[in-house]
């Protein structure tokens, strides 16, 4: 699939992505582009991730679980929660170990300032739930809380569950932004985790809390938290364009935009969702803009990105 961004006629710019989705037997039944490139899936491993912290004992509640699985933008709400689940295990700020950051979200960024807090904190990176839950298992298992090392037994146990639910070997490994290890896969890989996720009663509670608070998850106007609003299932995004579903009739959908933009990656499982007729009227109108993302120009639309090819 190409993807053009259309103004005034003319593309200006293309972008290639490909997208697959999956029955929940793994078998293949749309795709489009190719498939056979690897990618590191980066956040949208973050379900997965979250499952494994579950089972070895991270013991969250549904809204902390959906913070676990969150790339999140650093609102108060976010802040609490992760707060919530380092105290309930006995631990700290101190004890996180991605990188100090800023909330991503320029509102959360300026109320925190307007309250007098202009530091990078370790508690406001993105994947701050995801590193207070792995805490939370290493903790209960009694494991070293270094979580982030490769050879890390949390780290071991993602990745071997990684290669379980995509069907195909998950490394070698890369390190993310936020310094855990991030996994490699391909565009059906990531479709049959994402069916996965949408079947299997052991990622039941996974899937539930990411659907039913998905603003935790993918919170704000971004195209998929926008998709999440008005899709059935669990949406989930990951660095330089790659984003997963699982869609609750089963079906697993992911899609990898070449040159790295999630826009693009959202519009295609956009797409994809309507050529497989799972897509609603009603659903669909809210989702024009997501479909068919505006280009603007002097403060209006003067264009759209649009599918140029299938």
């Amino acid at each position: 699939m190409q993807v053009g961004a259309v103004r005034s006629g003319l593309i200006e710019a293309r972008h290639d992505v490909s997208v697959a989705a999956v029955a929940p037997d793994g078998t293949v039944v749309a795709s489009f582009g190719p498939l056979e490139g690897e990618f590191f899936l980066r956040s949208a491993a973050k379900p997965f991730q979250g499952a494994i912290s579950e089972r070895y004992g991270a013991a969250l509640g549904t809204e902390q679980l959906a913070v676990a699985c969150a790339s999140h933008s650093g609102h108060p709400v976010h802040i609490a929660y992760v707060r919530e689940m380092l105290a309930g295990a006995g631990l700290g700020e101190g004890d996180l170990r991605c990188p100090p950051s800023r909330p991503s979200s320029m509102d959360a960024d300026r109320r925190a300032a307007a309250l007098g807090d202009s530091l990078e904190r370790r508690i406001y990176h993105n994947c701050s739930g995801k590193h207070a839950a792995m805490l939370r298992a290493c903790a209960a298992q009694g494991w070293p809380l270094d979580y982030t090392a490769p050879d890390h037994p949390l780290q071991r146990e993602v990745l071997a569950f990684l290669e379980e639910v995509t069907g195909a070997p998950a490394g070698p490994v890369g390190i993310d932004g936020c310094g855990v290890p991030t996994l490699r896969s391909t565009v059906p890989g990531l479709a049959r985790a994402f069916a996965r996720l949408a079947t299997d009663p052991d990622l039941a509670r996974v899937a539930d809390a990411m659907y039913r608070y998905s603003s935790l998850t993918a919170d704000g106007d971004r195209p998929d938290s926008v998709l999440a609003k008005w899709v059935p299932g669990t949406v989930k995004i990951g660095a330089m364009g790659c984003i997963g579903m699982a869609h609750q009739s089963g079906i697993g959908i992911a899609a990898k935009a070449w040159s790295g933009s999630f826009e693009v990656a959202v519009m295609a499982v956009v797409h994809v969702l309507g050529r497989l007729g799972l897509l609603p009227y009603h659903p669909a109108a809210m989702l024009a803009d997501v479909a068919n993302p505006p280009v603007l120009g002097g403060g209006r639309r003067v264009g759209a990105f649009e599918v140029l090819d299938t």
